[in-house]
């Protein structure tokens, strides 16, 4: 019955963007009954969900297809379950977003393009959760990268939403490929596409090492782990906020998805596949808040803190696969639970930032942050909630954030129970490693809620600014809650997590009792004491101002007789020494015109960073491709014998690939 529940309310997610195209003609009724659908869709699904992860057995449904070695098999268990909630309920807070934000009495037919692939997307997404079977799992993901091709492309007349709209179809089908390989070869071994029958697959030898890679491969494309991140920058700066709050808060985790339930096909893993997770969740990690520091434009500086925040999550993956290569219950719940948790609250706050961002354009018309400042007076809703995300994300307590990281840490901390010379014993390698990305992640914020928020108007564009409408805020309010709720209340959120853990693993749920117990009190004192801190110092600052106890002077000018907004600290100048260190990763390019003279006209300092993988390796390779089969299609031209010789070559290192594979 749940299964069927989930299914229907893929469906209507599917189908919410049809009656915006049905109702044309009154575009305002058409968009509320598209949200609407979002909405209701949302919560049939959620309500599917939540049975599962409270101890109800997993759901199938089987029905026959007429395409070959295909079937309509769908399994709600409790690790569909996790990824469900997050999927269908934050588009449906994205949908009423879009109310205000994308109306569709303004945008006329690129509002209702948007809606109509909006919900494919969101509907293709809950299917590759609840698929049980390879085509299936493949037909939906399908669909979803090119729904997410036409949400970039939102508004097709921007240059950039051209390439980055292409960039991601590029990358997309790219790691469409590799997964397509995995399950050829895993359901041409096992005689079947339905992940029923693909249980227990040997974890050891080289074969089983190249579907790791694989798999690896494809799903670390969707999910950004770096080097395959390259194509998530651009794509969710281009599109509109609540595409964005989609993409990075829901989209991302499909590939998070893929690569727990192709994991949990195999038998338990050597300690190897832990440790190259970590080790690419530590990179991703730290590299990705690095770049985030160096941005300018708003909505790219939160698409590089996704690249961190898929590293928290992939450390939690890792030490995941440590507990299953040595059965330890401990470590396998830690990791997991650290790592399910993070999808859920990444989908949360990072949504929450998006929305926040948007609301930011929406009052201002710019994401440049350089040319912001001030808005804290006259948007002090946005600024509040977007506070409340900034702290989130950065892992403070008493918010959501901290708490998984607080779980990927203990686990991390546990492993220094494995013996001293065991090897996946340096897995206690994450703790300063998440410290790093928290510190660089908690710096990276400040300088946006100052450079933003407080301050004087940097531009006219930024002193016109007025506070967004309610529709905008109520979904940023309802994400701000569930960010606050989760933080105080992590008791709910364990038992869930460890059924799911179970799902995964294969383990009984009671062998992880006793690990989910202690997480759960050590999680609850740390935010429960943070809240109790900071309740008692905003009543004393409330209590302060209300007793006007603060004396009103002007801020220091440095001796100018005239501040100006523009002697204040910029992102740039706040973020210089930090990235100083980060040369090698974000090739700057730094324009500064130092003051000269003793009456000085002006002053310039300007950094941009580039996309080291994408505009220094990927691109260049792909002209100097370009250039080279162009030369050898004019050599070739009308030459029949050189033709025929570049066929036999091309032959000749095909036998020679196999006869070395074999």
């Amino acid at each position: 019955m749940t299964a069927s529940l989930a299914l229907l309310a893929a469906a209507l997610a599917t189908a919410s963007g049809l009656p915006g195209l049905a109702l044309r003609g009154r575009p305002v009724l058409g968009q509320r009954l598209s949200a609407g659908l979002l909405c209701l869709a949302a919560a049939i699904g959620i309500g599917a969900a939540l049975p599962v992860l409270a101890g109800a057995p997993a759901s199938t449904i089987h029905l026959p297809w007429t395409q070959p070695l295909a079937s309509l098999s769908i399994r709600l268990d409790a690790l569909s379950a996790l990824f469900l909630l997050p999927i269908l309920a934050v588009p449906a807070l994205g949908a009423v977003y879009g109310l205000g934000y994308w109306p569709q009495e303004e945008l006329g037919a690129r509002a209702i393009r948007l809606q109509l692939w909006f919900g494919v997307v969101t509907g293709s997404m809950a299917v590759v959760c609840l698929a049980g079977n390879a085509l299936l799992f493949l037909f939906a993901w399908e669909v979803m990268a090119l729904g997410g091709f036409f949400l970039v492309r939102s508004e097709p007349d921007r240059r950039d939403a051209q390439k980055a709209s292409w960039v991601y179809l590029a990358a997309a089908h790219v790691g469409t490929f590799a997964i397509f390989a995995f399950f050829a070869a895993v359901g041409g071994a096992r005689g079947s596409f339905d992940f029923s029958a693909w249980s227990g697959l040997p974890a050891r030898g080289a074969a089983a090492g190249w579907l790791a890679l694989l798999a690896l491969v494809g799903f670390g494309l969707k999910a950004g782990l770096v080097p395959l991140h390259f194509w998530l920058p651009g794509a969710h700066a281009a599109a509109p906020s609540h595409v964005s709050a989609l993409m990075s808060g829901v989209l991302l985790k499909t590939g998070i998805y893929g690569l727990f339930r192709t994991a949990s096909f195999f038998e338990p893993p050597p300690a190897s596949w832990g440790a190259v997770l970590m080790v690419l969740g530590a990179v991703s990690g730290v590299l990705g808040v690095a770049l985030a520091l160096a941005q300018h434009d708003l909505k790219r500086l939160l698409a590089y803190h996704s690249v961190e925040n898929i590293g928290i999550i992939t450390l939690g993956m890792g030490i995941a696969m440590l507990g299953r290569a040595r059965g330890e219950p401990g470590l396998v719940l830690l990791g997991f639970a650290g790592a399910a948790l993070h999808v859920v609250n990444h989908a949360l706050f990072k949504s929450l930032l998006f929305l926040g961002a948007g609301s930011v354009q929406h009052a201002t018309g710019t994401r440049d942050i350089e040319r912001l400042g001030g808005l804290a007076r006259a948007m002090p809703f946005t600024a509040g909630l977007f506070l409340v995300g900034a702290a989130a994300i950065s892992g403070l307590p008493p918010l959501n954030g901290f708490v998984s990281e607080w779980f990927v840490a203990l686990g991390a901390l546990r492993a220094l129970e494995l013996p001293l010379l065991d090897r996946a014993s340096f897995a206690v390698l994450v703790l300063p490693v998440l410290g790093l990305i928290g510190a660089l992640a908690a710096a990276c914020f400040v300088k946006v809620q100052g450079t933003v928020f407080l301050g004087n108007p940097r531009t006219p564009d930024a002193a016109r600014a007025g506070e967004s409408p309610r529709l905008m805020l109520l979904p940023m309010a309802v994400l701000a809650a569930a960010c606050t709720a989760i933080g105080l209340l992590p008791a709910l959120v364990v038992a869930p997590l460890a059924r799911g853990a179970a799902a995964w693993s294969g383990m009984p749920v009671s062998s992880f009792a006793v690990p989910a117990q202690a997480a759960t009190v050590s999680a609850t004192w740390v935010t429960g004491v943070a809240f109790v801190l900071v309740a008692a110092v905003t009543a004393l600052w409330l209590l302060r101002r209300r007793l006007g106890a603060g004396v009103a002077g002007e801020t220091w000018g440095c001796g100018y007789a005239y501040p100006t907004p523009r002697m204040a600290y910029t992102g740039s100048s706040f973020a210089q020494i930090l990235t100083q260190g980060f040369r090698w990763v974000l090739f700057p390019r730094i324009r500064f015109s130092p003051p000269r003279g003793l009456f000085p006209s002006g002053a310039r300092f300007h950094t941009e960073s580039r996309e080291a993988v994408l505009d220094l390796a990927l691109l260049p390779a792909v002209r100097d491709y370009i250039t080279a089969s162009s030369w050898v299609r004019r050599l070739i031209a009308g030459r029949l014998h050189l033709q025929a010789l570049l066929v036999l070559a091309t032959l000749i290192a095909m036998l020679a690939w196999r006869l070395l594979w074999w």
